[in-house]
Order: C-alpha cells, then sequence, then structure tokens
C-alpha cells in the first residue's frame, strides 16, 4: 500500500530542531552513548544484586559507578532538551501571541537562557577550580573518599562546567537562527 504524498507529516519528536544547526545534531547523534551508559548502569546494578544477594559477595564499585553514569546521562539530557527544543516553559503568553511574535519570543528566551547557561557555566567553573586543582596550580581531581575512592566527583564537576558552556553555545545559535527566522 503507498503513502499518500499529499499527506503532511509530522516533525520527528526525537531529533534536533533544525534552528539548532549542525550543534544541535551532533548533540542529538551524541546521546546514544548516554542512553547506553543508562543501559549499562542498570546491568551494572543487577550484576551487583546478583553478586551481594545470592553469592554474598558485593563489589566496592557499582554504587558510585551507577551513579555516574546516571549524573553524566542527566546531565547531558538538559543538553539533549535544549537541542530538540524540549525543555520546560510555561506557554500561557507564548501561546497567545501571533506566530510572527512567537519568533521574537524565541530570541528573547534563547538569549536568556544564554546567559543564565553562561551564569552556571561561571558556577561550575568556581566548583571546577576547586575539584580539579591544589592551591599550588597543579591538577588533582576530588575523589570521592570511599573504599573505591574514584576520581568521579571531580570528572562530574568537569562535565558539568563543559556541558554549561556547550548549552550556552547552543541558545546562542538558536536565538540566531530564530532572528534570521531560519528553519
Amino acid at each position: 500500500m503507498s503513502e499518500d504524498p499529499n499527506k503532511q507529516t509530522e516533525p520527528r519528536d526525537h531529533a534536533a530542531i533544525p534552528e539548532a544547526g549542525l550543534l544541535g545534531r551532533v548533540i542529538d547523534k551524541g546521546a546514544i552513548i548516554f542512553a547506553i551508559g543508562i543501559v549499562l548502569a542498570m546491568a551494572i546494578l543487577i550484576n551487583e544484586v546478583f553478586l551481594r544477594y545470592v553469592l554474598n559477595a558485593p563489589t566496592i564499585w557499582a554504587h558510585e559507578l551507577t551513579i555516574f553514569l546516571c549524573g553524566i546521562a542527566f546531565l547531558y539530557g538538559g543538553l539533549l532538551c535544549t537541542a530538540r527544543d524540549r525543555h520546560i516553559r510555561v506557554v500561557l503568553l507564548y501561546d497567545m501571541v501571533p506566530k510572527s511574535v512567537r519568533r521574537y519570543l524565541d530570541v528573547v528566551i534563547s538569549l536568556v537562557s544564554a546567559a543564565a547557561s553562561l551564569m552556571f557555566a561561571w558556577a561550575a567553573w568556581l566548583m571546577v577550580s576547586r575539584a580539579a586543582f591544589r592551591p599550588d596550580g597543579t591538577i588533582r581531581l576530588e575523589r570521592s573518599g570511599s573504599a573505591w575512592d574514584p576520581a568521579f566527583p571531580g570528572l562530574l564537576k568537569i562535565f558539568l562546567l563543559v556541558i554549561m558552556a556547550v548549552m550556552a553555545l547552543q541558545f546562542a545559535i538558536l536565538a540566531l537562527n530564530y532572528l534570521r527566522g531560519r528553519r
């Protein structure tokens, strides 16, 4: 059975919007890595349950590793929502205005969001400066302090800084493309 050529197709909800540009498409493609991380975290937890309750031989690394994998996935999820235009917004006024006005609201919303992302990036930098550098300037990542003692806290703070900086750039690209009226 053939498809009706006149039928309107709905835009995909699970892809970067055209205004996100090349960066949005790269962010969208990179999401699979973090989705695999969530699945890996689930497998690690299933393994831990088996080892702990069946073999009575728990690990010292499963809990911290799954928290790290889920943490970076959630951080990346915020960036992915930006590229896909799926972030939370109050649309009470937005839905009342005509489409021509919405374009300018999109510009303003994107610029405000870029500024907020830059402020969060600055705050993340303040955390990274304490979590990654000793007072003498040498690099030493903050560690968890557990028996396994991974450097996940320091790595997570660095990842947050990178995500917030890229998110600010993505919002700036969105603002520019909305201003141009580009799709």
